[in-house]
């Protein structure tokens, strides 16, 4: 990943369009939901977990995806797995990742999943996806005010590549 910086400003100096256009442009797409999510097999775009935001070529983009509670089935070895992916649930995946049961026991833990993108200009769809391993005891990304708190899928421009 090449990185371009930008330059040292000093009393005096012209500020150019250039330097401008080094600095983040900040959030470009945020999607929350406070919806429980009930979780299947395969895997499913999670209840309010889609944003669409207008890329711009060579720019580096952050997204992030937080499950503030990710449960797992009451089977040994369980688990459940949230994806960032673009355009759909099964399109390119950009970052996993898991929360597992080593007994038979439901069991629970936030999630949070952070990437760092480059994109082609024009739309692009990053969804936040799920799944189980089994669906013994009705596994959910739990989201509601009185158990967590909402989940979250943000997409930021942090500058350019």
């Amino acid at each position: 990943m090449a990185i371009n910086p930008n330059t040292t400003f000093t009393a005096g100096s012209v500020l150019t369009a250039a330097q401008q256009n080094r600095f983040p442009f900040g959030i470009v797409a945020q999607a929350t939901s406070n919806t429980d999510y009930t979780l299947t097999t395969s895997y499913a775009i999670a209840t309010g977990m889609s944003v669409t935001f207008t890329a711009i070529a060579n720019r580096y983009y952050k997204i992030t995806y937080m499950e503030p509670q990710c449960q797992t089935a009451n089977t040994t070895n369980a688990d459940t797995n949230i994806q960032i992916r673009v355009t759909n649930a099964a399109g390119t995946l950009l970052n996993t990742g898991f929360i597992r049961a080593e007994v038979a026991s439901q069991d629970t833990g936030t999630l949070t999943l952070v990437s760092i993108s480059t994109f082609t200009a024009g739309s692009v769809t990053i969804v936040g996806v799920a799944k189980t391993s089994s669906t013994s005891s009705a596994p959910v990304l739990g989201r509601n005010a009185a158990v967590a708190g909402p989940a979250l899928l943000l997409v930021e421009d942090i500058g350019p590549a």
